[in-house]
């Protein structure tokens, strides 16, 4: 997500865009991996969550409604899909802070969250743009603060395999393939969090959707 120009629409072609969560629910069970990943933050009161590619922002609107003592923000690259959050986020009458970036850096200060989510967007990336993302995550959390996120990995079995093409198909190999190859973990590992560990996996009609959990170290205590 380095390189504005370059970023991929949520399904790939812009006039996708307004069917993405139709899409999404028909094809894999949202609600049910996103409350997973919701419930593995623990989050607590006052806690400041920043969700990383917001997208239509439902991730979003289910933890300002789990939670609505914390504090929520939403960036992404992408403005119609902004759009739609924002229309989203009205109607469901919660408020998160929503906010468009360049693709280069997180607009937040060093240490801001106590919580960073993120919900099917590493896989549009490069392996090079995951690197870059996952430092600056690491940069906006607070120290012990959490990184928590459900994309695509390698799939369960062949079934799934077959499945994820369709995804590949639509997307493009070159990142996709770093899902095939699981590289997401061993990425956050390089990028200093600690405890990284797959929480959950999700089978899917596209693919198996994984669960991944990580930790800012605290430095005070190295």
């Amino acid at each position: 997500m380095t390189e504005n120009r370059k970023y991929i629409p949520a399904l790939k072609y812009d006039w996708l865009t307004k069917v993405y969560d139709p899409v999404l629910q028909f094809t894999m069970p949202e609600r049910k991996f996103k409350n997973a990943l919701i419930d593995g933050m623990r989050i607590q009161t006052d806690y400041q969550i920043l969700d990383f590619g917001c997208g239509s922002l439902t991730l979003s609107i289910m933890a300002a409604q789990t939670y609505p003592q914390a504090q929520v923000y939403g960036v992404d690259i992408d403005d119609k899909i902004l759009s739609i959050a924002d229309r989203k986020m009205k109607s469901a009458g919660v408020s998160v802070k929503i906010q468009q970036y360049d693709g280069s850096k997180v607009p937040y200060p060093d240490n801001y969250f106590d919580r960073v989510m993120s919900s099917l967007v590493f896989h549009h990336l490069t392996l090079r743009q995951k690197y870059d993302a996952l430092k600056d995550i690491f940069r906006v959390l607070k120290p012990l603060g959490e990184v928590h996120i459900a994309d695509f990995g390698r799939p369960a079995n062949a079934l799934q395999r077959l499945g994820f093409y369709s995804v590949q198909l639509l997307d493009g190999f070159e990142t996709t393939n770093d899902s095939v190859k699981d590289l997401l973990p061993g990425a956050i590992k390089e990028s200093d969090f600690s405890e990284v560990e797959e929480k959950k996996i999700f089978k899917t009609l596209v693919g198996t959707v994984r669960l991944i959990k990580g930790v800012k170290p605290d430095k005070s205590i190295l």
